[in-house]
């Protein structure tokens, strides 16, 4: 697979590409970037051993279709949101929300999911994000940098005698391996439909 970093992202290959009509579509994408991550942090899917989020699928897909610009500006208008007090985290609630939420256990997590839309976006500038292989590779990748940050803060926040890895790590690899496999699939078929579009 030939690759350049000048390789255009998912969003960049669709509708306006200059002008003022590209800035509308840029806000429009953060706008429905930020309701695409809201929705997906809520939803809860039955899994052994533990339910499994679809937060951080929407995070790494969303850092692959906008690239690291337009997906850092979502990122963090998403965060900027929930630091506000709206309840648009997973486990957010009426009476934990805000910054005392982000604060919590798990600060480390959405300290990743920042650099993880980053390297998402530039992986799928050099075009990663057009082949299954690739992209399963860069979703890899992309979880990793979550769980770095999220673990540390773990250990910081309750203390490394308590069991860290049992608590934030091993019970949610299942799932994370589903949600690899499906953006895999996803993103390289999004590639293909503009491409057949085009043709």
């Amino acid at each position: 697979m030939a690759v350049t970093f000048n390789d255009k992202v998912l969003a960049e290959a669709i509708g306006p590409r200059d002008g003022a009509a590209r800035l509308v579509k840029q806000a429009a994408l953060v706008v429905a970037g930020i309701v695409l991550l809201t929705v997906m942090a809520k939803i809860k899917v039955p899994m052994w051993p533990v339910s499994i989020s679809m937060g951080t699928f929407a995070v790494l897909t969303i850092g692959a279709a906008y690239g690291p610009r337009l997906g850092l500006v979502t990122i963090m208008g998403w965060m900027i949101i929930g630091a506000l007090g709206m309840d648009v985290f997973q486990s957010s609630s009426a009476e934990a929300n805000g910054l005392t939420y982000m604060m919590g256990s798990t600060g480390g997590y959405l300290l990743g999911y920042v650099f993880a839309v980053l390297m998402l976006g530039a992986l799928a500038r050099r075009g990663w994000d057009r082949s299954v292989l690739w992209m399963a590779v860069a979703m890899l990748i992309g979880n990793a940098i979550i769980y770095v940050p999220g673990v540390l803060w773990l250990g910081q926040v309750y203390g490394w005698d308590q069991p860290i890895l049992q608590w934030g790590l091993w019970p949610f690899l299942v799932g994370d391996a589903l949600k690899l496999v499906l953006a895999a699939l996803l993103v390289p078929g999004l590639w293909k439909l503009v491409g057949d579009a085009r043709a």
